[in-house]
């Protein structure tokens, strides 16, 4: 479902990709919260564990601050470029694991203005038809790839209509010009007609609807068949997803009303233990299938658990770690050699939270370590293509004593992906000192910050000096990429640059983790200096679990592109081939 089309940015137009690593950078990584929340200042907090009076209380489902925030920057990129906003779409869905993002890019597609439409000569003939990417949305709708986990779940395609009728969204989108501004109505461009393709595609292939129904999607593919009006070919959409119909008012239904045998799914009450496993194992029952069956005087029991464990993701593994701890199943040794598997593969830093809620030191040890595992393939992924040696440089003077802890949590999360060899850190006041973690791991790197504090004035110098009368050397061939985490206040950009210079370092690229509200420009002007490429992100940002591999990528990856002169994440997007239905 991909078309041959790839176009190169025009050079006045590179300004987008500024705002590219805005939207990857910047934006929040989750837009839909499945627990009660607090909006503190337009950020998303849990509420669990909260102060009293820290925000505004929100409940589970789309926190609109950061939806209306990020549907807004891609706006801005359809404004300047809309083939590269097409672009973006189609790489946001194949390249990509951040399902929000994908929602947000097809909700964007599927309403905007370019769709086809024909253009006409002087005589009123029709000359030829514009570009028509409303297809984009479609074909990201959808987009089908076997066992893949990229494509649009059912949840994802009903969250595109329910993104689209956030009034604050239909607002920006009736601004672009992208629906009647005198309707009430929120502008859905093509979501229906993408939606009942959708339902049809799966109606057609009955294993693919019935793959979604055990996967617990029955309820969405419902309430996604009721939004669009959906109008099934044959009873057996009904049956499978144990649809009762009854004839509507009009008279006019016809498919589902008579003969039809409903698959319901079946409670388990009256059923042994032993019944149950075998009922799982028979039918294939996956996890939340089988668990709201249970009745409660059996409820969920080790054998039950065991049944179910063929069906579970190294994700499920990850987040049933309390539950499996609970029934004492980590102390079996296949399935503890199966858990740990699933800790070595983790993509993201979940683990730190669902550590909190297990008991054992050891497990707690453990999931921690799977952050450490996210962080380092991050790392390696984003320099995979070059020798990059990364220094840290980080502000502990006075300015800073209201945000070193939270510029502590953040490196925390990060430091421990970098290989030690390779990684330089020194903090700074006016005098520098080079710091050394005695492994590559979050505990190692939280006990070699414990002892920093704000305190002192602010020489950035300081920490470049430090770490050069240290012995650090960078080789030749290698990049240096700058990462400075403080307040950016200090002494001016230039002389902060001829600092590098002094000592022979010849820095690549710089960026910078913004950990308190008043800033200077000492950072942003040594990049200006020396002519290199400058990335920003915030502290706040390391919060999300799912953001933190994110980021770490997108601050290296532009960053060592320019400096080994590979394609940076604007001609990725470009390259990226554009989807087309099919």
């Amino acid at each position: 479902m991909t078309a041959t089309k790839t176009t190169p940015l025009p050079e006045q137009q590179m300004g987008p990709a500024e705002r590219l690593l805005d939207v990857v950078l910047g934006s929040s990584a989750h837009l839909w919260h499945n627990r009660p929340g607090l909006d503190v200042g337009g950020v998303w907090k849990p509420a669990k564990g909260a102060k009293t009076g820290t925000g505004t209380p929100v409940k589970p489902g789309l926190f609109v601050p950061a939806a209306v925030e990020l549907y807004a920057k891609l706006l801005e990129i359809h404004a300047l470029n809309p083939d590269l906003m097409a672009h973006l779409a189609s790489y946001a869905l194949i390249e990509t694991d951040w399902r929000d993002l994908k929602v947000a890019c097809a909700a964007l597609m599927l309403v905007q203005s370019r769709h086809g439409k024909p253009v006409k000569d002087e005589d009123g003939e029709v000359a030829f038809f514009d570009d028509d990417y409303r297809a984009i949305g479609e074909a990201m709708v959808l987009w089908y790839q076997k066992k893949s986990n990229r494509m649009l779940t059912p949840k994802a395609v009903l969250r595109i209509a329910e993104l689209l009728e956030v009034p604050e969204i239909a607002a920006l989108n009736r601004k672009a010009g992208f629906g009647d501004p005198a309707s009430k109505r929120a502008p859905l461009g093509r979501w229906a007609k993408a939606a009942t393709k959708y339902l049809q595609l799966r109606e057609k292939n009955q294993p693919m609807l019935q793959g979604l129904v055990k996967a617990g999607y029955k309820q969405t593919i419902k309430n996604l068949a009721r939004k669009v009006g959906y109008k099934p070919a044959a009873p057996s959409f009904f049956a499978l997803l144990g649809w009762k119909q009854t004839q509507a008012e009009g008279g006019h239904r016809e498919v589902g009303l008579e003969n039809l045998e409903l698959v319901k799914s079946e409670r388990f009450d009256g059923l042994s233990e032993a019944e149950i496993c075998e009922t799982i194992v028979s039918q294939r029952l996956r996890y939340k299938d089988a668990v709201g069956r249970l009745p409660s005087d059996i409820g969920l029991t080790p054998a039950i658990m065991v049944a179910l464990l063929p069906t579970l993701s190294d994700r499920d593994l990850r987040q049933l770690t309390p539950t499996l701890e609970e029934l004492g199943l980590l102390m079996v040794p296949e399935i503890r050699e199966r858990w740990e598997q699933a800790i070595a593969q983790a993509t993201d830093q979940r683990g730190l939270n669902i550590a909190k809620n297990v008991r054992s030191k050891e497990l707690k040890e453990k999931l921690e370590e799977s952050a450490d595992n996210a962080a380092k393939k991050a790392v390696a992924a984003a320099t995979k293509e070059a020798d990059v040696h990364v220094m840290f440089l980080i502000d502990k003077s006075g300015s800073m004593s209201a945000a070193i802890d939270a510029a502590k949590e953040a490196l925390s999360r990060m430091l421990g992906g970098f290989p030690l060899e390779k990684l330089h850190i020194a903090a700074f006041d006016t005098m520098g000192h080079v710091l050394k973690p005695k492994a590559a791991t979050r505990l190692a790197v939280q006990h070699m910050l414990a002892p920093l504090k704000g305190e002192g004035g602010t020489v950035h110098a300081a920490g470049v000096q430090a770490l050069h009368r240290d012995g650090v050397r960078i080789p030749a061939d290698a990049k240096l990429i700058v990462i400075v985490v403080g307040d950016e206040a200090g002494e001016s950009g230039e002389s902060f640059g001829r600092s590098f210079a002094a000592v022979g370092f010849r820095p690549d690229a710089i960026a910078f983790i913004v950990a308190a509200p008043g800033r200077g420009n000492t950072v942003r002007d040594c990049a200006k200096f020396l002519k290199i490429p400058y990335s920003e992100v915030t502290v706040d940002q390391f919060d999300d679990p799912y953001h933190v591999t994110r980021v770490l990528r997108a601050i290296l990856e532009a960053p060592v592109a320019v400096a080994a002169h590979l394609p940076g994440l604007v001609e990725k997007v470009m390259g990226t081939k554009l989807l087309e239905v099919i």
